[in-house]
């Protein structure tokens, strides 16, 4: 694949072999994480169930850098930009492994996902301005498949390292790619540049304080120990931050994201149907290591192996989602899907030690097909029928609110653990596991009627245009989600 899709030069497949490596640290470290939360938990003297803040601070400096990232490559020129990212992902990734707290890992994932959030979003730019239009889609295809392959081996790796030296060497694995990528960005990456427009810093500090005081105001009973008041003013303050945008997104003229972008009615569905589905499933990944370690006695690594038939099932629902779509439409799959993942969701406060082993594994199966079948579809019906200058501010905002969900996701999981454990230092019990399984099932399946407010059609080909838009629908899907 990688020799059509950059004929024109050897320059250009050492880009994409660049990229992709880009995107294979960043998707690998987003889902390593979860089977070592439990081992990081013993050797900081912390409950695995105030951990989240691990993966917390990672998804939400993400989303909160997203936005930024295209404005910084047309100023400073992708070179720069990508080898900047690099380093930092990488001075985070040792940061990590040399931390001696909680507070301290938490800080330097605040630094590895400085660096992260511009990995994809720059390196997909410099490959787009580099390569051919009509070899695009094929080089976008080489570039992505480092999102497949990263959350099939990531959880496995990690279990697998965790058992093998120590919690420190998912971090540490990093350090070697790291420079690697960083010698190679300064020898193939081109420095591209675009026409830099005004850049909108306020619009931008409003949104970012939003979502982060939004995501604290979830995890504040339970990781930061806040008090009811504490919880209520930021959660005040976040949602009066996000009126204040989009009071001054209407004024102003270029805003951080146009306005005009929610006027298309499936832009708006789709994109308030992807924050609120994908809270239950943000917390998926790091719910079920959890389940598996802490309650059902799994070690890291065969935690890590149980994900792999989520990612394996995640992959072949790729094959079905354009027939579907094209027979039912996207109104229907999308409101019978969701209701399916919220199911499958719920369908694990029925796991108990002695479920057979088989069935186990078909539990995880079916999740992983139904919720990446959901991902891509959910992802697609938002893109669809953006054009011309929207399509690159709607892109962005997609991916900012993906990474977000995740962020809500997880601290929604602990708040609920904390809520139905009663918070008690050491671990919960597995009615908690089951409650909080409950919990974001309902959530979930509740978000179908948002996809409801669908046209009801049938026939549905531009799916098909929508992916070649984007470059490939499982690409759009996984730059978020471990």
């Amino acid at each position: 694949m990688i020799e059509s899709a950059s004929n024109p030069s050897m320059a250009s497949r050492a880009l994409l072999w660049l990229v992709a490596l880009g995107v294979f640290m960043q998707m690998l470290d987003s889902t390593i994480v979860n089977t070592a939360l439990p081992a990081m938990a013993e050797s900081l003297g912390e409950s695995p169930l105030r951990m989240q803040s691990v993966v917390i601070a990672y998804a939400l400096t993400m989303a909160m850098l997203i936005p930024a990232s295209g404005w910084l490559a047309d100023r400073f020129g992708t070179r720069r930009v990508f080898f900047v990212a690099v380093v930092l992902f990488t001075l985070g990734s040792l940061l990590c492994a040399q931390a001696q707290s909680l507070g301290q890992i938490a800080a330097a994932r605040v630094v590895q996902g400085v660096g992260g959030a511009m990995l994809l979003p720059v390196g997909r730019l410099a490959v787009l301005r580099s390569v051919p239009r009509g070899q695009f889609l094929s080089a976008m295809s080489f570039v992505t498949i480092p999102g497949l392959i990263g959350p099939l081996i990531g959880p496995t790796l990690g279990g697998w390292l965790v058992q093998a030296a120590s919690w420190h060497w998912i971090f540490l694995i990093n350090l070697p790619v790291g420079v690697i990528a960083a010698l190679a960005t300064l020898r193939v990456m081109p420095d591209a540049r675009g026409a830099v427009g005004r850049f909108d810093l306020g619009g931008y500090l409003m949104l970012s304080f939003s979502m982060v005081a939004i995501s604290l105001a979830l995890d504040g009973l339970s990781g930061l120990g806040l008090r009811h008041a504490g919880v209520l003013m930021l959660l005040f303050l976040g949602m009066a931050s996000f009126v204040a945008y989009w009071l001054h997104a209407t004024r102003t003229p270029a805003p951080l994201f146009p306005l005009r972008l929610f006027g298309v009615h499936t832009y708006r569905v789709g994109l308030l149907g992807n924050l609120f589905s994908r809270i239950g499933s943000g917390s998926m990944p790091f719910l079920i290591p959890l389940l598996l370690q802490v309650t059902l006695g799994y070690s890291p690594m065969q935690a890590g192996l149980m994900m792999v038939p989520v990612a394996l099932a995640g992959m072949l629902a790729k094959r079905f989602v354009v027939p579907l779509v094209r027979e039912l439409g996207y109104r229907r799959v999308l409101l019978g899907n969701t209701l399916l993942v919220g199911l499958a969701m719920a369908s694990f406060a029925l796991v108990a030690p002695a479920q057979p082993l088989w069935l186990r594994i078909a539990q995880l199966a079916f999740f992983g097909l139904v919720n990446s079948l959901q991902f891509t579809a959910m992802n697609t019906v938002t893109l669809r029928d953006l054009e011309g200058e929207l399509a690159s501010g709607g892109n962005s905002l997609l991916s900012m609110v993906m990474m977000l969900s995740m962020s809500l996701g997880v601290a929604t999981a602990s708040g609920l653990l904390a809520a139905f454990a009663g918070a008690e230092r050491g671990g919960a019990a597995l009615p908690a596991f089951h409650a909080t399984f409950v919990c974001v099932g309902f959530v979930t399946a509740m978000s179908a009627w948002i996809f409801w407010q669908l046209q009801p059609e049938r026939a549905a080909p531009a799916c098909s245009a929508s992916a070649k838009r984007t470059g490939d629908p499982a690409a759009v899907s996984h730059r978020t989600h471990p």
